[in-house]
């Protein structure tokens, strides 16, 4: 679970946050929903110990972080999937994937490739192991970077705007996954502007205007 407890970030003069408050069970579906500027993005880069932030607490499974340095020692816990991807195009699809197991976490390399072909045909892409991102359309490089993130087995898995330049079908694909992750106990943080997708996927939507929390609502 998370639980974001009085956050608040100013970039000089200007608060960018006011005491955000909020909290998503494990195995729920958050959105962060609110227009361009309102602080979605700071608030999902404060949770992944991108952004330092002022005051406040993020407790991560009950782990207490007061610092963008304490978070960062929870490494692997917390999982981004990035608005524009940030696949390595000099990469395979599966290269992309085991990159991070490997590299950091210091898992063997066939161990890496079998986790990998699984995520892989979790998110429908076992025939493109050996694709390059510049072959893919956007809706297929994003399920790559779902698998990406997926790979170090987070507890929780935050996305910036995942709908963004997506046709409705990709879009539907993409709330079929997330469901699946869910159903399998994962802890998601979503941030977009996009209201019907925000109803169709969530458990709870956290309002966000102007840095605040507006309003929090469960969706049935």
């Amino acid at each position: 679970m998370i639980t974001v407890k009085n956050l608040n970030k100013s970039f000089k003069d200007n608060k960018v946050l006011n005491n955000i408050s909020f909290e998503l069970n494990q195995g729920e579906i958050g959105v962060l929903l609110g227009k361009s500027g309102a602080g979605k993005t700071t608030i999902l880069r404060c949770i992944n110990g991108l952004e330092e932030f002022d005051s406040g607490e993020i407790i991560i499974y009950k782990e207490i972080t007061k610092t963008s340095k304490d978070i960062q020692k929870l490494r692997g816990k917390i999982g981004m999937v990035f608005q524009n991807f940030n696949l390595f195009p000099h990469m395979s699809v599966i290269e992309n994937v085991i990159e991070s197991p490997i590299n950091v976490f210091k898992i063997k390399k066939e161990k890496a490739i079998e986790s990998a072909k699984e995520i892989l045909r979790l998110v429908g892409l076992e025939d493109k192991l050996n694709s390059y991102p510049c072959e893919l359309s956007g809706g297929q490089q994003q399920r790559v970077a779902i698998a990406r993130a997926c790979a170090l087995n987070p507890k929780i898995l935050c996305f910036d705007e995942p709908t963004s330049a997506l046709d409705p079908d990709t879009i539907k694909n993409i709330i079929t996954i997330m469901k699946k992750l869910k159903s399998q106990g994962m802890t998601i943080l979503i941030i977009t502007h996009d209201v019907n997708f925000a109803n169709e996927v969530s458990d709870k939507i956290i309002n966000i205007k102007e840095g605040i929390v507006e309003e929090i609502k469960k969706v049935v």
